[in-house]
């Protein structure tokens, strides 16, 4: 993680003691932290910007519709793979009330996230409640930049989880332990999802589902290279590139209606067609028409799952690639 100075992580640990009392107040929550429960194909949004590195929010709604479209279950923005990092306060703000008002009367979820770049909870703080103003379905969080131990992360994800009602992800990472999720579970009533990206996911599901007696609901990241296995060990949700969303749900409603055969042949369409162009590429979503060309992205740094070796192709030969091999598949 980016180290962050010494005032910064002293006004952050401040912020936190201020707020720790108000901890153990008792605040009426819903009954259940989910009007529903959220499972699915859940991408993380790209951040589609034109040639004036402007953002173009109508191809953020065109994202929202898209999953729509193809019966995508739900939608995560601004995370890694949506460059949140280059994003102003009032980009994120704009493009959250963009993104739910497209989605507003869909079954498509959306999952708004609420990390700050600095240690700044009051940021984090504002991002959650205007998402919870506006009607999104859950937040989540990235650990604050420079915050490791798991003292200070635990108090950070409590006093987050009381800051709205809203159902909370938490995004983990780096040496983000079981034990520390497990506390978090115990300790906060609205933490009832983690994407997990630290270590080994696939090692560690098993280990976090037995001791929150398989009520933490486990989403995988990294790219969702490896969605037959996550599902076969439970995990509930799934976050790739928005790229390719409309298969991998069909994967995931296969895999779960019982069609695990049809399941895995889906995911093998997916594996194919990424030896073939990159998910992470935006070229992928003007070829399918849901960016004007010319459509870039935010620079920021690789997300996890994206391919580092970038293969030269153009939205005309993904254009060819989707009409030869895929398009009987496609949803959206």
């Amino acid at each position: 993680m980016t180290a962050v100075s010494g005032l910064d992580r002293r006004q952050f640990l401040g912020a936190l003691s201020l707020g720790a009392a108000a901890l153990a107040v008792p605040r009426v929550i819903r009954a259940e932290t989910a009007a529903r429960r959220l499972a699915g194909v859940f991408p993380i949004g790209f951040t589609p910007v034109n040639a004036q590195n402007e953002l173009d929010f109508d191809g953020l709604a065109a994202q929202v519709q898209f999953c729509r479209r193809g019966g995508v279950h739900g939608l995560a923005w601004p995370q890694i793979a949506s460059g949140w990092t280059t994003l102003t306060e009032e980009e994120r703000m704009h493009g959250a009330e963009t993104i739910l008002s497209a989605a507003r009367g869909g079954a498509t979820a959306i999952v708004i996230g609420v990390q700050s770049r600095s240690a700044d909870f009051k940021e984090t703080e504002r991002y959650a409640r205007q998402a919870e103003k506006l009607g999104a379905d859950a937040i989540i969080c990235i650990a604050p930049p420079g915050v490791t131990a798991p003292s200070e992360l635990l108090l950070f994800y409590q006093r987050l989880g009381k800051a709205t009602s809203l159902p909370l992800f938490a995004q983990t990472g780096g040496d983000f332990s079981v034990d520390l999720i497990v506390e978090m579970f115990h300790t906060i009533p609205t933490f009832r999802y983690v994407k997990d990206e630290a270590g080994d996911p696939l090692l560690r599901v098993t280990e976090i589902k037995r001791r929150t007696n398989d009520q933490l609901n486990c989403f995988s990241g990294k790219g969702v290279t490896t969605m037959i296995t996550e599902m076969e060990r439970g995990f509930v949700g799934h976050c790739p590139f928005v790229s390719l969303a409309d298969l991998y749900a069909s994967a995931y409603d296969s895999y779960h209606a019982g069609k695990v055969r049809d399941a895995f042949d889906q995911f093998g369409r997916i594996e194919a067609a990424s030896s073939m162009f990159p998910q992470s590429d935006v070229d992928v979503l003007i070829a399918r028409g849901v960016f004007r060309p010319g459509t870039t992205t935010r620079l920021a740094p690789p997300a996890p799952g994206a391919d580092s070796h970038r293969k030269v192709t153009s939205p005309d030969e993904i254009r060819h690639d989707l009409d030869t091999y895929l398009k009987p598949y496609l949803r959206a």
